[in-house]
């Protein structure tokens, strides 16, 4: 029933036509694309999907973006995530008290310094010269927050669902009982346009070290616990229908914005066709094991 309201509620939401990236952090469908071919032609370990649904504001071939099998080899409770050294990024939007997002990965502080160096990196604003950017998971010849309570007990991933492909895929290979490779989890991200929030929105799904889909329960040990279980939960995927954890959207906006006024602070300016790099980075820290983030370094 939740899926099916959600489903009639962008069903009447107009689609985002004028950029209102600079003033909201949100993106337009065309932007959403924009951002979604830098992010391919610079890390070619993303690619393109079309889906078994189409929408009809996105290109046919650019339904949403996927990376695939990447690994995830610790849980989440073996690592020291959160620190002295950690901020959150304040959310306040009049809805809870304290709201934010652990900046684990990024550097908030004053005059955003690292947030600038990276806008630096980025310049200038033709696709071919940002070829310098560099894509550790690439194989091309050229390198080119805390959410709201979302409960959805609808769509469940139970620990016996049988499904066993994603989108045509079917998990690690069975070559994966070699005694000479790295037993892992492996998972298969994909990043949609939601409609709605206006904003690109993740979704996880999971295999264990011998190809099966992780259940439920095993996929929240991959997820940071500040979030497990209010930022993430389990809906079907809105191009293949298959349940996958998701990561939901209602600040991603929010957490966008605060990085372009921290940008502006050291008089850099944040593109749209950009966001995809900032994006995957935050998102980081809500499920800081599974090493799907071959962009650049952020810190470095």
């Amino acid at each position: 029933m939740a899926s099916m309201f959600k489903r009639m509620r962008e069903s009447v939401m107009p689609t985002l036509k004028e950029t209102r990236f600079q003033e909201k952090g949100v993106l337009t469908p065309e932007e959403f694309v924009a951002a979604g071919d830098m992010l391919v032609y610079k890390c070619p370990t993303w690619s393109w999907e079309s889906g078994s649904t189409v929408r009809a504001f996105l290109p046919e071939d650019k339904q949403f973006l996927i990376t695939r099998n990447v690994p995830c080899r610790e849980r989440v409770a073996a690592i020291e995530y959160f620190d002295d050294n950690d901020e959150l990024v304040a959310m306040d939007d009049g809805d809870d008290e304290g709201d934010g997002w652990v900046a684990t990965h990024m550097d908030m502080g004053a005059g955003g310094e690292q947030l600038a160096a990276i806008a630096d990196a980025m310049q200038p604003v033709s696709v071919p010269a940002v070829a310098s950017m560099e894509c550790s998971g690439s194989d091309s010849d050229s390198d080119i927050p805390d959410m709201d309570d979302f409960d959805d007990d609808d769509n469940v991933l139970e620990d016996d669902d049988d499904a066993t492909a994603v989108f045509g895929g079917a998990g690690p290979s069975s070559g994966m009982e070699e005694a000479n490779i790295l037993m892992t989890r492996t998972y298969d991200v994909s990043i949609t346009y939601d409609k709605y929030y206006q904003t690109p929105r993740v979704w996880l799904f999971g295999y264990d070290e011998t190809g099966q889909p992780l259940s439920q329960e095993q996929i929240f040990e991959d997820i940071s616990q500040d979030h497990a279980k209010k930022t993430v939960t389990f809906e079907p995927h809105p191009h293949s229908g298959i349940p996958h954890a998701s990561i939901h959207p209602c600040k991603h906006s929010n957490v966008m914005k605060k990085i372009i006024d921290n940008l502006g602070l050291s008089g850099q300016t944040l593109r749209a066709d950009q966001y995809m790099f900032l994006f995957v980075k935050f998102i980081s820290t809500i499920i800081p094991t599974i090493d799907y983030d071959h962009t650049f370094d952020m810190e470095g």
